[in-house]
């Protein structure tokens, strides 16, 4: 379902979206320009792989839902959002653009946010930090094949879901929860960048890339990761008093409807 025209929206001061995979079929687009039509937001920033080319390279996919978001960005642009664009390793040529300007959209290799509370964040993909990434190609193929054959495996399982009452789950969250080479990649992956924002002297840092979205205190540095859209649907968003915190938007979507007519006070609870 779409938001309407006429839902009064909730207001943000900014907000970090990663791992859309645009042109896959495992995207939630639907859910994504739901929650853009939803808020206003100063700051939007996007933190890589928002366009997978590497998928469309591939096999080609490209409906009108995906179509429908990257025209929601724009929009927020046209209409005076400030728009980070930090491109991803699936969205990597764009990086050859670092440093460009086009009206409100800005893309950078990465970026320091400053709350406003007036903490300072190191905003990055994440990528840079992967050590399979960078060292082992095929073992990175083999990676992918796997996971995009979980991603097509969870669409049946939640058809089955719908069919009996059940909501949305993520077969391949589930995996990466319960592999303990997974689990200890996270975690070795969640420690480098909160030692790199550290050796920077940043209050924290903001990245996507592992599509699993937490906020926690790593050795006095603030990590938050906003997750993905296309398992957890998840962003991480601040408050006009510089609070952060992660949404869920098939979460928060429910908690709007059980307070209609007062959305505000959905973000007033959530944050």
């Amino acid at each position: 379902m779409s938001a309407t025209p006429n839902a009064p929206a909730i207001h943000l001061r900014s907000a970090f979206i990663s791992d859309v995979h645009l042109g896959t079929k495992g995207c939630r687009a639907d859910l994504l320009q739901e929650f853009l039509e939803t808020v206003e937001v100063e700051t939007l920033v996007l933190i890589g792989d928002i366009v997978d080319l590497r998928s469309m390279s591939r096999s080609f996919f490209w409906p009108q839902e995906h179509i429908n978001v990257l025209r929601a960005i724009l929009g927020k642009a046209k209409r005076g959002t400030r728009v980070i664009y930090i491109p991803g390793n699936h969205d990597d040529v764009f990086r050859e653009l670092a440093g460009s300007v086009f009206g409100n959209l800005e893309i950078h290799r990465e970026y320091v946010h400053e709350t406003a509370d007036g903490r300072r964040l190191l905003v990055l993909h994440g990528d840079e930090f992967d050590s399979v990434v960078k060292c082992s190609r095929w073992l990175t193929s083999l990676g992918t094949w796997v996971y995009d054959l979980l991603l097509r495996l969870n669409r049946y399982v939640n058809f089955m879901r719908r069919a009996f009452g059940f909501p949305y789950w993520s077969l391949a969250a589930y995996v990466k929860s319960r592999v303990k080479n997974a689990v200890q990649y996270i975690g070795n992956f969640e420690q480098a960048v909160a030692f790199a924002a550290r050796r920077r002297d940043m209050d924290g840092v903001v990245c996507g890339h592992i599509h699993r979205a937490k906020v926690a205190s790593i050795d006095s540095v603030l990590y938050c990761n906003d997750g993905d859209w296309v398992e957890s649907c998840t962003s991480l968003v601040e408050n006009m008093n510089g609070h952060l915190s992660l949404w869920n938007w098939v979460e928060q979507r429910r908690r709007m409807v059980q307070l209609t007519g007062a959305p505000h006070a959905v973000i007033e609870h959530a944050a």
